[in-house]
């Protein structure tokens, strides 16, 4: 299923458009489900956010239950809290309402319903031996692609290590693009999500198990992303633009289900198991020093991305317009008021050793362009804490 040369695999239904998730119910009445568990955080409830949701469920009589201790860098003990919610319900099929962390942890609940043992034994690719149960997505951010994806993340309170589940079985069944739920959306959280979703393409668009139908996906999204991240951020009303950035982010979260990603992420949920750090920020953050380190090992693809980020490279040799890659990234997390360092997001060096021992078990560094040891970790990590861009 993943990183092999010319094959896709993606399973999941997508639909787009305004006022979709107030549909909801109409559109899952004819599986008959006996009742449904909505995985979501007390912030999206307390918001008001599911209630079109609640009521198109209780308009077309399907019952369901709100499980809504979802959490960033959401643990392995949320998800098995949710799955005994599930399991003491009888729920027949899983809904995620949120970001990342609600959909990883509504992917995570689905697969404990069915498979025994602890999320965190599933960790790599292929380890559930049973499907999970069915699963659906509504993102209300632009960022992770999760609703299009075939993994989840879960954090190892013991180790603070965050662990990635890959299975095909994870693919969520149906994902609604409605961008409506995203107009109040915080123009920091707009931010730090859609620099999530380039991080994915560009990262998919270079790893080493890329292959041309998913870096066909990735730099189409990376595209996307530069002609509409700006205007959610300064405009947030803009309906086109959220729509827009939701389609990029599943596109993008689709390339990577196909080609896994690069040290960007390898390093970065090392920050989110560690410092608990948000995830879409650590990798915007960290993404300008991990495209300087790899700039040698995939000039010709670095100056596809700095063409598809507007830049001009006419002219250039392949290296000149290679570097316009990472200074378009610059330029955009300026833009959009991203830190540029990672000591500005609450990293200190004192977990060094950790964090690179963590980043090193991670399979995304494996498929980073440049072959990446130990040492190479620890410099990047450095560099982005005292802004070392060279």
């Amino acid at each position: 299923m993943l990183n092999w040369p010319n094959r896709f695999f993606m399973p999941t239904q997508m639909e787009v458009g305004k006022g979709l998730a107030q549909k909801i119910g109409e559109i899952l009445k004819p599986y008959n489900y006996k009742n449904i568990l909505i995985v979501t955080d007390k912030g999206l409830l307390q918001a008001g956010i599911l209630k079109p949701i609640e009521k198109s469920l209780e308009e077309h009589g399907i019952q369901y239950v709100i499980y809504d201790e979802v959490e960033p860098n959401p643990s392995a003990q949320i998800a098995h809290r949710g799955s005994d919610v599930a399991k003491e319900y009888g729920c027949d099929a899983v809904l995620g309402v949120g970001g990342g962390s609600s959909i990883d942890t509504a992917k995570g609940i689905a697969a404990l319903v069915k498979n025994k043992g602890n999320i965190l034994d599933f960790e790599g690719v292929g380890k559930l031996s049973e499907p999970a149960l069915p699963i659906y997505a509504i993102p209300t951010t632009a960022g992770t692609g999760s609703e299009g994806t075939a993994s989840a993340v879960f954090t190892n309170k013991e180790t603070l290590y965050k662990a990635v589940i890959i299975s095909p079985y994870l693919y969520p069944k149906l994902a609604i693009l409605d961008p409506l739920l995203m107009v109040e959306l915080p123009a920091s959280i707009t931010a730090a999500t859609g620099m999530d979703a380039l991080t994915h393409a560009i990262e998919s668009y270079t790893s080493k198990g890329a292959n041309p139908m998913s870096q066909g996906l990735a730099i189409h999204a990376v595209k996307m992303i530069r002609e509409n991240l700006l205007k959610t951020y300064f405009v947030g009303t803009d309906i086109e633009s959220r729509e827009n950035m939701l389609v990029a982010s599943m596109i993008a979260g689709v390339a990577f289900a196909q080609s896994r990603l690069g040290n960007v992420h390898a390093i970065s949920h090392t920050f989110g198991g560690v410092f608990n750090i948000p995830h879409g920020i650590a990798n915007a953050t960290l993404l300008p020093y991990v495209l300087q380190f790899n700039l040698p090992a995939c000039p010709e693809k670095m100056r596809d991305i700095a063409v598809a980020l507007g830049k001009d490279v006419s002219g250039l040799t392949p290296m000149a317009a290679a570097e316009k890659a990472v200074e378009a990234v610059v330029e955009m997390n300026e833009a959009l008021g991203i830190p540029k360092t990672i000591k500005e997001l609450g990293v200190t060096l004192d977990h060094l050793p950790h964090m690179v021992t963590d980043a090193m078990k991670s399979g995304n560094i494996l498929a980073n362009p440049r072959l990446t040891k130990a040492n190479d970790v620890q410099m990047i990590i450095e560099n982005a804490y005292h802004g070392v861009l060279s």
